[in-house]
C-alpha cells in the first residue's frame, strides 16, 4: 500500500524527533566530559543547541528525565562493549571471557572517566537506578553480562560459598536472583558473586579516580591480580603462582 501525505509525514516528523533526541545526549555528554557533571542542565544544552529552554522541554520534561536518558545510553554503550569483549573467546570457557570483560570494563572507564563517574559515583541524584527509574533496566543490562559468566561458572560446581552467614543479611541479595530467570542460585553463593563485583568496582574507581597515584605509575599488574583473585574465587582454577590472567589465560 503506497504511503499517505499523512503517514510520511509522521515518519518525517519521528525522524526530525530522534535526531533531535540524540544531539541532545550527544550535547549533554560533551558537556559531562567537558565541564563535569554540574554543566549537564537542559538550560546549558538548549544553548549550545542554539534553541530556547523551552523548547528543549518539548523532548525532556526535566532534568531527572534527561539526565536518566543520559545514564541510560551509557550503560547500553557500556553493555555493548562488554558482550563484544565476551565474545572475543567461545562460550565454552566462561572463565576467560569473564577475564576480558573484566578488562574491557577497566579499559572503557579509563577511556570515558567522566560517564564512569555518572553511571557508578552517582554525582547527580538524578542518575540513580532504583527500581522504577528509566536507568534501573539498562544498569540490569550492563550488570547480566558479568552475573550471567559468575551464574556459568557456578554451574560448573567449583565455587566454595560461606557458610554462616546470616539469613537476614542474605535476604537484601534476593533481588539479585531475581535478575537470573529462575535459576536456582544460593543466596551464599550470590554474595560470592556481589563480592567480586565490590572487588571489581573497587580496583577500577580507586584507579579511574587517582586514588593509586601516590603508590603506582602502572596499576595494570595490581589489576590483574584482582582479576585473577576473583576468577579463583569463582571456582577458575589456577596454578600456585603470581602469574597475572590474561586474555589468553593464566600466564
Amino acid at each position: 500500500m503506497p504511503s499517505t501525505p499523512e503517514t510520511s509525514t509522521g515518519r518525517r516528523r519521528h525522524r526530525v524527533r530522534e535526531e533531535a533526541l540524540a544531539e541532545i545526549l550527544q550535547t549533554g555528554r560533551r558537556l559531562l566530559v567537558e565541564e563535569g557533571p554540574a554543566a549537564v542542565t537542559l538550560r546549558a544544552i538548549a544553548r549550545e543547541m542554539g534553541m530556547t529552554a523551552p523548547g528543549l522541554y518539548r523532548y525532556y520534561a526535566a532534568h531527572r528525565d534527561l539526565i536518566q536518558a543520559l545514564t541510560s545510553s551509557l550503560y547500553d554503550e557500556l553493555a555493548t562493549s562488554l558482550a563484544a569483549a565476551r565474545d572475543r573467546h567461545p562460550a565454552s570457557e566462561p572463565g576467560r571471557q569473564l577475564g576480558e570483560v573484566c578488562r574491557e570494563l577497566r579499559r572503557w572507564a579509563l577511556a570515558h572517566p567522566q560517564e564512569f563517574g555518572l553511571l557508578f559515583a552517582k554525582p547527580l541524584t538524578d542518575a540513580d537506578t532504583a527500581p522504577g527509574a528509566a536507568a534501573h533496566d539498562p544498569s540490569w543490562r550492563f550488570g547480566g553480562i558479568l552475573l550471567e559468566l559468575m551464574v556459568q561458572l557456578w554451574r560448573r560446581g567449583n565455587i566454595q560459598p560461606p557458610t554462616g552467614l546470616d539469613p537476614a543479611w542474605t535476604a537484601q541479595l534476593e533481588e539479585v536472583r531475581e535478575h537470573l530467570s529462575g535459576e536456582p542460585v544460593p543466596l551464599e553463593v550470590i554474595y560470592v558473586f556481589v563480592s567480586c563485583w565490590a572487588r571489581l568496582y573497587g580496583a577500577v574507581a580507586v584507579e579511574v579516580f587517582g586514588h593509586l597515584d601516590f603508590a603506582l605509575t602502572d596499576p595494570e599488574p595490581l589489576f590483574d591480580h584482582t582479576v585473577r583473585d576473583i576468577l579463583t574465587a569463582l571456582g577458575e582454577s589456577a596454578p600456585k603462582t603470581n602469574a597475572p590472567y590474561s586474555a589468553d589465560g593464566w600466564a
